[in-house]
């Protein structure tokens, strides 16, 4: 079998840490939702304690067919009423801690699946 290095066409996460997610060679320290194409800051700006269903809505914007909802360094279930505009329109949402998060994306995009990662970084 023969290999071959690809430069991959979606955003990948390269790395995570603590208060940090490097997408291809750029760090990020502030939440985030990430796209297969596209890394849009300052999503939660007040972090995972004051998530509205504003919030939830606002990703809708994106057509994902999956949210995974990165809580920051532990897993946190959201209220149901939060998630209400995503399941009324047939998004599935997957709640893990952040790090989980960011290696189900990668494992998602490689996969060419329309998924959003809204993550808690900060």
């Amino acid at each position: 079998m023969k290999f071959h290095l690809q430069t991959p066409t979606a955003n990948v996460v390269t790395g995570t840490g603590p208060g940090w997610v490097r997408v291809g060679q750029t760090e990020y320290r502030t939440n985030l939702v990430l796209l297969p194409d596209a890394v849009v800051e300052g999503w939660a700006p007040a972090g995972y304690p004051a998530l509205t269903e504003r919030d939830f809505a606002a990703l809708l914007v994106h057509r994902p067919e999956l949210v995974l909802l990165g809580t920051g360094p532990r897993q946190q279930f959201p209220h149901p009423r939060l998630l209400r505009s995503l399941a009324a329109a047939h998004v599935g949402v997957e709640v893990m801690d952040t790090r989980a998060a960011c290696r189900t994306f990668n494992i998602l995009v490689a996969e060419d699946r329309r998924v959003a990662a809204a993550l808690v970084v900060a």
